[in-house]
């Protein structure tokens, strides 16, 4: 689960750029003007790499989203496939190619960049086509991490990536560093099984940005909001002409504001909005107090910093409106409730009222399955009496197609009975600290204010690993699913880095099968702490929170076609 490498410094910026020059490289090759045939899922990934500019650039003059039929006309030289090696896109591209038009003047060139890995599948499928041929340039363009932030890298990979140590060593190779010797990047490798830790992920967040996500869903780093709060207030037009478009924005670092609170708690937010509208306001008034060329010149200068801020503080005022109009709710509040009880230990082995009404009520499956699987976890598995009648109650009223979600819950271990007849959760939770009666979630002091009261059982074994050690842990470790080990990287005296007074160890926590933008904030939170010595940076398989992981995990039997 842990490797311990030598230290180094990060630069993101270094990745972003060598996936920039990979893809100026493939484009050059394809000399001439260009339309790049997108599949669709690929299309929010490459945008956080190179924007339409570095495109155009390279003379790639249309873009267009692939789906069978003719390609649209396009007065261009070349058509380039940008797909993931997938055999049901291979028959897109095949009825592409096959459908056009041979006959024209002058022909086009064939391209196809396979994302993130060539397949010989997929090739020998476009052979038995009878179209490999008409592909000029046939490469791959390795898309393996992401960098999604300052601290963050994704793979955006559905399912979960197996060959962690293989991508490292390619990643060491493609980061420009000395010609003779490359520092390792960091000082210590965590690897994470999301198996591990399979709470965490079941719990709503309560920080900003892990509320945004779970109720807007966060997408490669943009979102989509309801527009009614986004719309400009002219006195006397009263409610007409409302956008009905929903409002698209990007959740970065590289914003101020967000960069301030995206990962506090909730509740910490508002006064944080309510002092930067008031400094925004005093820094508008200095106007009136300009008198010199000077002076005017000075506040002019800062104008438009001062009205990006202002903007900036209307998005996330409304933003803000909108998840506490949510966070208010008698239902969130309740289910909330149920949540905190089952983490912090209580009534986890019988069955729970607040689910039975709520699937009386036929409220969201998604939020039903939550909340059982989370009653599991937290008992270690179920009782197979509540188990049953659990499955039971669900089948009947949600249908019994969603039988086989349940098995696909049961063999991931989230939803399943309890063998042992043991519960070792509590002998976790209060090992690990994994719960906090007395959470500060205006100044926190401790990683449960992510969660207002529950500690992210994966950010808890970082920090320990971190000071004191795992050993420990060395029981509850044995408790947790899979194994557990520890290896250090011997190094050439050469590359064994002298570490300055003051300079904070830097490690790696790749999350394989996801993580929440809630563990984020919690490791960013132990990056800040004054004593903490360790900088973290986080790499995952995908960003998820508990209703995406829970769909990824859903499947329906479908009616017999007669």
């Amino acid at each position: 689960m842990a490797a311990h490498l030598s230290s180094g410094r990060v630069n993101l910026t270094a990745l972003r750029e060598a996936g920039r020059r990979e893809l100026r490289e493939f484009l050059d090759k394809c000399a001439g003007s260009k339309a790049i045939v997108w599949d669709e899922y690929l299309t929010g990934p490459f945008g956080l790499i190179a924007q339409y500019s570095l495109l155009k650039e390279h003379e790639v003059e249309k873009m267009f989203t692939l789906k069978p039929g003719r390609l649209p006309p396009a007065d261009v030289k070349n058509i380039i496939f940008f797909v993931r090696p997938k055999l049901e896109l291979m028959d897109i591209i095949t009825d592409n190619v096959l459908r056009e038009d041979r006959g024209r003047s002058p022909q086009r060139d064939f391209h196809i960049l396979f994302v993130p890995r060539r397949s010989l599948l997929c090739e020998q499928w476009l052979k038995e086509q009878g179209v490999l041929g008409s592909f000029i340039h046939r490469e791959q363009y390795s898309l393996d991490l992401i960098p999604f932030d300052g601290d963050l890298l994704s793979m955006e990979s559905e399912s979960a990536f197996k060959h962690v140590a293989n991508m490292m060593i390619r990643m060491k190779r493609e980061f420009p560093g000395s010609q003779n010797s490359i520092f390792p990047v960091f000082d210590t490798l965590l690897l994470l099984d999301r198996n591990v830790d399979l709470l965490t992920p079941l719990a709503t967040q309560l920080t900003y940005e892990g509320l945004i996500d779970e109720i807007y869903g966060i997408q490669n780093t943009y979102v989509k909001l309801p527009p009614e709060k986004f719309a400009p207030k002219k006195q006397g037009e009263g409610g007409k002409d409302l956008p009905t478009e929903p409002k698209k924005l990007q959740l970065n670092s590289a914003e101020e504001l967000y960069a301030e609170i995206r990962d506090k708690n909730f509740n910490a937010v508002g006064s944080v909005l309510s002092k930067k509208a008031k400094i925004i306001s005093a820094a508008f008034e200095e106007r009136h107090h300009a008198k010199t060329v000077g002076e005017i010149k000075q506040f002019v200068s800062q104008l438009p910093h001062m009205q990006a801020a202002r903007s900036s503080l209307a998005n996330h005022t409304s933003i803000a409106e909108l998840i506490k109009d949510i966070t208010t709710s008698e239902d969130f509040f309740d289910n909330l409730t149920v949540e905190q009880e089952f983490m912090s230990g209580i009534d986890t082995d019988k069955v729970n009222n607040y689910i039975e009404d709520c699937i009386a009520q036929k409220h969201p499956l998604i939020k039903i399955l939550r909340l059982v699987c989370l009653q599991s976890v937290c008992n270690s598995g179920l009782k197979q009496k509540v188990l049953d009648h659990y499955k039971r109650e669900i089948l009947q009223t949600y249908g019994y197609e969603h039988i086989l979600t349940l098995n696909n819950l049961e063999k991931a271990g989230l939803l399943k009975p309890q063998t042992s007849g043991r519960n070792n959760y509590p002998t976790i939770r209060k090992t690990l600290r994994l719960w906090m009666d007395d959470v500060n979630e205006q100044n926190p002091n401790d990683i449960s204010y992510v969660y207002s009261g529950y500690a992210p059982l994966s950010v808890r074994l970082a920090q320990l690993l971190a000071r004191p050690g795992w050993r420990s842990i060395e029981e509850v470790l044995k408790m947790l699913p899979g194994p557990h080990f520890e290896e250090r990287q011997q190094l050439p005296t050469g590359l064994q880095k002298k570490r300055q007074h003051g300079e904070n160890r830097v490690t790696l926590v790749f999350f394989l099968g996801g993580v929440t933008y809630a563990e984020i904030a919690a490791l960013r939170f132990l990056s800040q702490m004054e004593d903490g010595g360790t900088e973290y940076v986080i790499a995952t398989t995908k960003l998820i929170n508990g209703t995406s992981w829970i769909k990824s995990l859903m499947d329906k039997l479908e009616p017999a076609p007669f």
